[in-house]
């Protein structure tokens, strides 16, 4: 089978995982990348503020959002670009939470997809000293995206699971998985939960606009 998936980065605006305010797309078929997207989301409310250290990482204000469509008018979108794929992510845990938590408060039904994490590819993969997304696009001679932009994070990940499936010789992403020892693991679909404000507790997120085709 081709080697077929779709990358995906989110961005948040504070220290809740449901306050995605940016998403990165990037669609690869047969081993090469054909398209990428990426675009500004207004996060759920009550977990809409945007919190100064997210901001000074990603460069988003809520300002930059009011025009932006929310999470659930979105999702649409999300669904339409990654169809039936597999999703990958450097650090897919994070990803896949946001995913899980925007739908919940929103009482959005999330889609279970299954996903593939980059980061636990590049430990199994290459000899590194950091297995930050920029250090591990640097060895697949992905050079000087601008990292924490969600588009161009997306597509560093993507550079780096084509380079490691070459590596491993394999051409479909699970069997990367399996060739590694990893596990395709699988967004579940628990009830909608009630949407509480977010705490005063500042975390990471990072930013992205613009859509992008790709010849």
């Amino acid at each position: 089978m081709p080697l077929d998936f779709t990358a995906i980065d989110f961005e948040t605006a504070n220290s809740s995982s449901a306050s995605a305010c940016a998403v990165g797309l990037t669609r690869v078929r047969g081993g090469e990348v054909v398209a990428t997207a990426g675009w500004l989301i207004q996060p759920p409310p009550g977990h809409d503020r945007f919190f100064s250290i997210n901001t000074g990482i990603h460069g988003i204000r809520a300002e930059d959002v009011v025009d932006a469509k929310t999470w659930s008018a979105q999702l649409v979108d999300i669904a339409a670009f990654v169809g039936d794929d597999v999703l990958v992510a450097h650090n897919a845990g994070f990803d896949m939470t946001v995913l899980r938590r925007a739908c919940e408060v929103t009482a959005d039904a999330c889609p279970p997809y299954r996903y593939v994490c980059s980061l636990q590819v590049a430990r199994k993969t290459y000899e590194l000293d950091s297995y930050r997304l920029p250090s591990v696009a640097a060895a697949v001679g992905f050079l000087d995206f601008p990292h924490h932009d969600a588009t161009a994070d997306a597509l560093a990940c993507a550079h780096i699971m084509i380079d490691a499936a070459a590596r491993a010789g394999v051409d479909e992403i699970t069997d990367l998985a399996a060739a590694l020892g990893l596990r395709v693991g699988q967004i579940p679909t628990p009830e909608p939960v009630p949407s509480f404000p977010v705490a005063e507790v500042p975390a990471a997120g990072a930013a992205a606009v613009a859509v992008v085709a790709v010849a």
